[in-house]
């Protein structure tokens, strides 16, 4: 099966410091459904805008990458069939629903080797 990189794009994002178990249960149930469909093979909540830290060229700034209504607040990875199957399963991210959205992608490649300092 292909796999599919889905950007999950905000205001910001849902896991703040501040958030409730209501605040993120849209969310975590999301996460939950794609578990038991078998189709989620990772997924990562990113921390709030204000804690970003962009590098362009030489130059380090605090924030995201660029100044914009929306920002990638996690990213998850599926397995599909296909495109089409990507997108009805990424359709139903609650950020859709919440004035937000998503972008799906195709992994291209395998992955990469990590490798250990030490």
């Amino acid at each position: 099966m292909a796999q599919y990189a889905v950007l999950i794009y905000a205001g910001d994002s849902a896991h703040h410091p501040d958030a409730t178990a209501a605040d993120t249960a849209p969310h975590d149930r999301h996460a939950e459904e794609l578990e038991r469909s078998g189709a989620l093979v990772a997924a990562y909540a990113l921390t709030p805008r204000d804690l970003a830290t962009s590098v362009r060229g030489d130059v380090i700034t605090d924030g995201p990458f660029v100044e914009a209504k929306e920002i990638v607040a996690g990213f998850y990875i599926l397995e599909a069939p296909d495109l089409d199957a990507a997108l009805a399963i990424a359709r139903l991210n609650p950020a859709c629903q919440a004035g937000g959205g998503v972008e799906v992608r195709p992994v291209a490649g395998g992955g990469f080797v990590q490798h250990h300092a030490g």
